[in-house]
Parts: structure tokens; C-alpha cells; sequence
């Protein structure tokens, strides 16, 4: 292990069991963090991201493998590391003053040198005058600098965080993002590694070093990118453009469309990545923006300000659906509409149920269902049988956006409807 390698993983995975079933949430994931450098864990949602960090910082031993620190193995939690969270997790009844403090008090340190740090530290981030203030009276973006603050009273060497602007405005996310750049790169922090867990790609280019890229079912490293531009970074600039897109080339068309080789039968569970939780609403206006581009092609990068979609996640979730119901194209990180895609952009409303309702019959979940609906003597199924098929392959979370967005095709396609109250999926004309 070099000198300038701080954290070391080898071989980790994880499981999480629920009852007598288990879900891999990790597999084998190896990887360095070196001392100096700024990385990214980029990924959707349900990869592991968080779970990999905690296991970094000793919160929660791996199911198989081990964490080296400095070349020891890590055996509980990390006292030279510490974690910024996406939620502010300040305590409303002391002042920010005490929020940094407290941090500082649970090492032992002095009262009087306590104040002195605590004040050195609001001052740096940029909170001096607010010292006496209590959470409720700071804005989103002053409430998470009193985090960062709290998180570096106690002079970590690695600092965690995970995805710490998530919870904020656009505007107090960027001015938050550029002064903690500036704070790193000018050494005003005494941090040597920062790990930062993300889902925003442009977020992860303008912050980060080296992006590690993950992946779902199960969680994995499928890439590592270096970011050798320097810092302060111009969103607007041709390197910064080109990189973003190559990532998103990277993540896009992971999964195949339905006619592909990446379905597989349900047997003794569902395999694959599952149907991406995206609204048909979203789906339409993605397709439609295409369409209306000369040639039907465009560059997925580009979509995100005319569509004004939430994050990089939401823009890749959409394109892949689109990819699995056969839509559209996905190559190099541009996104072409396939001649049903364009027929479903121009098509009329019930025209469209129709077109998406012979898509989804071919996906393996849409199968089984249908399967069970008109094998059933009331033309109905529980949606706990869904469930615990599902619970073979994915995480709790997953599970109930999978069933979300289950019942929102299914119904949109009238392939099925669903009884809230009876917690069922019936067919509304049963034979």
C-alpha cells in the first residue's frame, strides 16, 4: 500500500436481509482513495453510493471484504473521518455557535478553546456575525454551512459527504459547491481526502478529481474517470461540455430495449435493473422534444435545460425507458428515436395507451403479472405476491418504486387496474 493512500477497499460486498430473503446492495467493490484528491461516487439511486460510504467510515461492517486505513485494517468507526449529510442534522435549541461546539466538546476540548475554534471555523466558511443565531433563523444553504463547519471542527482527515447540496435551492447549492472548492484548494480546511456521494453529474465535474461511477443490481464499480481540470471550473467551457457528456455517455443505455438481450423470463424471481420510475407524462414530453429536433437525434446532455428535468438521475431514468419500450436509440451518449418512437410522439392520446400497452406486455414483470391475472378465478392477485417476487432481486426502496411505477403503466395502458383499499391488481374485464 503507497504512502499516499489513505482508504483502501478490497473485496467488499454487502447484503441486506429481510426475513429469509437477501439483496446484494454491493459486490466486490475495490478501490483507493489517495491523500490530496477530491472523488466523486456517481451513480443512481439504489447502487450503494451511501452504503459504501458508511462502510468507509466504520458505521457498518461490510457482509465480506475489509477497509484499510493508513494499511490497518478498520475495525469500527473511523475516529480521523467524518460525515456531512444531505439533511442538516443540527440541534434547533442550540445557537450555531453551540452546533459547532459540540462537536468539539465530545473530543474533550476546553471550553475556552472550544469558542475559539468554533468562531475560527464560522469565520472560514463564511457565518461570522451568525455565531448567536439558531438554526430556524438561517437559510437552507447558512444551516448546511453550519454542518460543513461542525464536520471539520474535529479536523478530519477524510471528510464524507453525501450528497450534501441535494436538499438545497439550485442558487445556494451552486454558491455553497464553489466556496467549498475554494476552502479545499486553498488549504483553509486541514481535510486531506474528501469522498463525496452524488447523482448529479455536472455537480460531480465541477467539484471532483476523480469520478468513480457505479452501478445497480448489484452495486459496483463500471468506471473511473479523471478530472484534470483545474480549479476554479467553468461550467460554460468546452473540456467542462465535453467531459459532462462522455459521462453521460457512460451511464446512458446501460439496459436494452425490450426486444433485447438483457430481458430475462421470471422464474425464480425478476432479473435485470427493473423499469425505470418515471412518469408517462415525462416520457411523452422527452420524446416529443426529439422528435421535434431535425433528424430525431440529439445529444442527451443537451436535453437537460429544455427539459428542465430535476437532476442528471431523472434525464438518464427517462432515456432508458425509452430505450426499453424500444422509443429510442441510445449510442455514445446521444439518444435517437426509433420509427415507433417518432410514431408515439405524433400519435394521439389513446393511440398512445395502445402503443405503450404492446410494449409493456413484453417487459418479464408486465408477463407475470398478466400471467397471474388470467390464470386467477376472480381475474386478481394480491400485490403482496408482486412484492415478494420483487424482494428476490432488489433493495426495500427499490421495491416500492418498482411497484409505483408498476401500477402507474399498468393502469395508464388499462392493461389492469389497482384497488387501493383491497391492496389488489384486478383485471376490469375478466373473461
Amino acid at each position: 500500500m503507497s504512502e499516499d493512500c489513505l482508504i483502501r477497499l478490497k473485496n467488499i460486498s454487502h447484503s441486506y436481509s429481510t426475513g429469509k430473503k437477501s439483496f446484494m446492495a454491493l459486490k466486490e467493490i475495490n478501490l483507493d482513495l489517495k491523500k490530496k484528491e477530491f472523488v466523486a461516487l456517481l451513480g443512481p439511486s439504489g447502487c450503494g453510493k451511501s452504503t459504501l460510504l458508511r462502510i468507509i467510515t466504520g458505521l457498518q461492517p461490510p457482509t465480506s471484504g475489509e477497509v484499510l486505513y493508513r494499511g490497518e485494517r478498520l475495525e469500527g468507526v473511523n475516529p480521523y473521518a467524518t460525515i456531512v449529510f444531505q439533511t442538516f442534522a443540527l440541534f434547533p435549541w442550540l445557537t450555531v455557535q453551540e452546533n459547532v461546539e459540540i462537536a468539539l466538546k465530545a473530543r474533550g476540548v476546553p471550553p475556552q478553546e472550544r469558542e475559539k475554534m468554533a468562531l475560527d471555523l464560522l469565520d472560514r466558511v463564511g457565518l461570522d456575525g451568525f455565531e448567536g443565531a439558531y438554526p430556524r433563523e438561517l437559510s437552507g444553504g447558512m444551516r448546511q454551512k453550519v454542518g460543513f463547519a461542525r464536520a471539520m471542527a474535529v479536523e478530519p482527515e477524510l471528510l464524507c459527504m453525501d450528497e450534501p447540496f441535494s436538499a438545497l435551492d439550485p442558487l445556494s447549492a451552486d454558491s455553497l459547491r464553489g466556496e467549498l472548492i475554494e476552502l479545499w484548494t486553498t488549504g483553509k480546511i486541514p481535510t486531506k481526502t474528501i469522498l463525496m456521494v452524488t447523482h448529479n453529474i455536472e455537480e460531480a465535474v465541477f467539484m471532483a478529481d476523480r469520478i468513480v461511477i457505479m452501478d445497480k443490481s448489484p452495486g459496483r464499480v463500471i468506471s473511473q474517470v479523471l478530472v484534470s481540470m483545474s480549479h476554479p471550473r467553468n461550467r460554460k467551457s468546452p473540456e467542462f461540455l465535453e467531459m459532462v457528456d462522455w459521462i453521460y455517455a457512460l451511464m446512458a443505455g446501460q439496459g436494452h430495449s425490450v426486444d433485447g438481450s438483457r430481458d430475462a423470463p421470471v422464474g425464480g424471481g425478476l432479473k435485470g435493473r427493473g423499469i425505470p420510475p418515471i412518469s408517462i407524462g415525462d416520457l411523452a414530453g422527452l420524446l416529443e422534444r426529439v422528435f421535434e429536433i431535425e433528424g430525431g437525434r440529439c445529444d442527451i446532455y443537451q436535453l437537460a435545460s429544455s427539459l428542465k428535468v430535476k437532476d442528471s438521475e431523472q434525464l438518464l431514468r427517462l432515456t432508458e425507458a425509452a430505450q426499453l419500450l424500444g422509443f429510442a436509440t441510445i449510442i455514445a451518449g446521444d439518444i435517437t428515436l426509433t420509427t415507433l418512437g417518432e410514431i408515439f410522439a405524433e400519435a394521439s392520446i389513446l393511440t398512445r395507451k395502445e402503443i405503450f400497452a404492446s410494449r409493456i406486455k413484453r417487459l418479464p414483470i408486465f408477463k407475470w403479472i398478466l400471467e397471474r391475472l388470467y390464470a386467477s378465478d376472480k381475474g386478481e392477485i394480491e400485490i403482496e405476491e408482486v412484492q415478494s417476487l420483487l424482494e428476490e432481486d432488489f433493495s426495500p426502496e427499490d421495491v416500492e418504486n418498482q411497484i409505483k411505477t408498476i401500477i402507474n403503466w399498468g393502469r395508464y395502458s388499462e392493461l389492469f387496474a389497482y384497488d387501493d383499499v383491497r391492496e389488489v391488481i384486478f383485471l376490469e374485464e375478466h373473461p
